[in-house]
């Protein structure tokens, strides 16, 4: 059962309605609510997708952080676009978002890895993301130098580590509705008219 009544109408701020559901979910019982979906295109022209933790809504931009040698970020790197798609399914409700991506700051970077936890930021160091690992020994060993490197010292952000801004031009909320007769709202970014709205059959 949604939590919005059948004639809800979203804001025509997207990011207003943003903001209003993802601290719903939040608060909700879902267990991971603030996973997204983050899809690319590989060199190859390939659709990949994979789950990513959001960090916040920064003026009006979607931020998250991962290692800048892993896959994700070498095809953003290529093709600075990107999608997300947020679903919770206790709340029946689902948004995707479409936009340019561009990396934050060092110091935006660095600011959030302090706040991680200190067992985060040495998995920060350990990981090579994305490549191939001969044993898992071998990461335990590189663990084991990590720890002893920053003993008794703050763990700093490492060099290949840090965020990006997803900066949106699209914007599509899900209501889930009986008999699927969904309620869909597509928000679409116009140079000259700003924000649009529409409404989408399911």
């Amino acid at each position: 059962m949604s939590l919005f009544a059948a004639d809800y109408l979203p804001s025509p701020d997207p990011f207003f309605e943003f903001d209003k559901w993802t601290k719903l979910a939040v608060t909700s019982k879902e267990i991971e609510p603030t996973a997204m979906t983050l899809s690319t295109i590989s060199q190859e022209q390939r659709p990949r997708a994979r789950t990513v933790l959001f960090k916040g809504l920064l003026q009006n931009t979607i931020l998250f952080f991962t290692n800048y040698e892993s896959n994700k970020a070498l095809e953003l790197e290529a093709n600075p676009f990107a999608a997300l798609t947020f679903h919770w399914k206790t709340l029946e409700l689902q948004i995707r978002v479409e936009g340019r991506v561009v990396k934050t700051s060092r110091q935006e970077s660095e600011k959030y890895f302090a706040t991680r936890s200190r067992d985060s930021q040495i998995g920060a160091w350990v990981s090579q993301q994305s490549r191939v690992l001969k044993s898992k020994n071998e990461m335990e060993i590189k663990k084991r130098e990590i720890e002893e490197k920053f003993k008794d010292k703050d763990v700093i952000c490492p060099p290949f580590w840090g965020g990006y801004h997803v900066v949106p031009d699209f914007f599509e909320f899900w209501i889930a509705g009986k008999g699927r007769l969904h309620d869909r709202f597509q928000y679409n970014l116009d140079k000259k008219l700003g924000w649009t709205m529409v409404r989408l059959y399911p």
